[in-house]
């Protein structure tokens, strides 16, 4: 129940005016995009060592006596229609809407659960030293709604490893939520970003996603 309010929360907060919420600080768990940028560390990447087997998922999720994964249960969660979850959370029917592409999905089957800060990009941003326990909870994160996004594995393939230097999702009504989730996953797992990444960001924050709100949070320890 949590999950599925902050997830319909989110979207309604990156569109937010400032005008709406108490200023300048906006209010406790949220602030602009141009500051929560501001809010980012800027340093190098480093990409040695990385691979996927180093994030766990999918663990047993949120619940671990629904028999679902986290992967099904962000499906469950993020849902227009909601599907029917049979035997070990098989589920069938059910209809999503693509987050980077905006295309209907009816099928689950087809559908991917990406992090929106991809595993590779978390690893060369600072999670290369965390322990294996911290990187499993990375990975299967529902706790905020920005790191975890029910997707077409078309979009998915697009985006891989990418940060926001080298791909966004290409429609004015998406770019934005994008960009300012990105950099709230960012800032909760206190990952850095390096200079091509920040200059891209800059560009959203000082034109059209000015008015961006973020979400902020702490990630459990």
């Amino acid at each position: 129940m949590i999950k599925n309010l902050m997830r319909g929360l989110a979207p309604l907060a990156l569109i937010l005016s400032p005008l709406a919420v108490p200023s300048p600080a906006l209010s406790a768990g949220v602030v602009l995009f141009p500051d929560a940028l501001a809010e980012l560390t800027e340093a190098s990447e480093d990409p040695d060592g990385y691979k996927e087997s180093a994030f766990a998922h999918w663990n047993q999720g949120l619940d671990a006596a629904d028999g679902c994964d986290t992967r099904s249960e962000v499906l469950i969660a993020e849902a227009a229609d909601a599907p029917k979850a049979g035997k070990d959370c098989a589920l069938t029917g059910g209809r999503w809407t693509s987050y980077y592409d905006g295309q209907s999905v009816s099928d689950p089957a087809v559908l991917r659960v990406d992090h929106v800060v991809a595993l590779e990009e978390a690893w060369q941003s600072g999670a290369s030293g965390w322990t294996a326990a911290r990187r499993e909870q990375y990975a299967n994160d529902q706790g905020a709604a920005a790191t975890l996004v029910a997707v077409t594995a078309r979009s998915q393939r697009e985006k891989a490893g990418r940060d926001p230097a080298e791909w966004v999702p290409a429609e004015d009504s998406r770019y934005c939520r994008y960009v300012g989730e990105w950099v709230s996953t960012k800032l909760r797992w206190g990952l850095s970003v390096d200079k091509d990444e920040m200059e891209a960001l800059k560009l959203f924050a000082d034109g059209p996603c000015e008015q961006t709100v973020v979400m902020r949070s702490t990630a459990p320890r």
